[in-house]
């Protein structure tokens, strides 16, 4: 059934080039963990969703690239910190992005290259504070819970079907998998 609803999120289930780097999504929880660059997170308080706003007026998915030599769950606890000023209480992977680059060198020195994995999940966050905002990081203006719609049409309204559907696909998840 899952993989049947994953089927109707158009822009998740097709191949995304977001040059340098072409990625697809997929439903699947076993991965190479050498391989991993990023961890994201479609953070939820209760029934809510936790949408970000950043300094330039757009909304962004909560997650961001390892450091050298962290887990994908240390990363993720950072990232939830300094972006939403949250604890992770909770997370549950339910994919990834395998994604190939065809830039000359990775992102950052460390990061596997040409191929990695993004993953990502969902998970229930405490908000504790303001976020962080570390000078080498995205400016976090605004931490916002909302319920489902609503975080679904900011990102739509800023052209982000993607993260969009990554929150229609972790929502369908959480309350409608059989």
């Amino acid at each position: 059934m899952t993989s049947a609803y994953l089927s109707q999120l158009p822009t998740l289930s097709h191949v995304m080039d977001q040059n340098p780097i072409r990625s697809k999504f997929v439903l699947d929880t076993t991965f190479d963990e050498s391989l991993v660059s990023n961890i994201s997170i479609v953070p939820t308080v209760g029934e809510q969703y936790v949408v970000i706003g950043l300094e330039n007026g757009k909304w962004e998915l909560a997650g961001g690239t390892l450091e050298p030599g962290e887990h994908y769950m240390e990363g993720l606890k950072r990232e939830v910190m300094e972006e939403l000023g949250a604890e992770l209480v909770s997370f549950t992977l339910f994919g990834q992005f395998q994604c190939t680059s065809s830039a000359s060198k990775p992102y950052r020195p460390h990061i596997p290259h040409p191929n990695f994995i993004r993953l990502l999940g969902c998970g229930e966050v405490k908000i504790v504070g303001k976020p962080l905002n570390p000078p080498d990081g995205e400016q976090v203006v605004s931490v916002d819970i909302v319920d489902i719609q609503e975080a679904i049409e900011r990102y739509l309204s800023i052209d982000r079907p993607d993260i969009a559907e990554m929150y229609q696909l972790a929502h369908h998840l959480r309350f409608f998998r059989t």
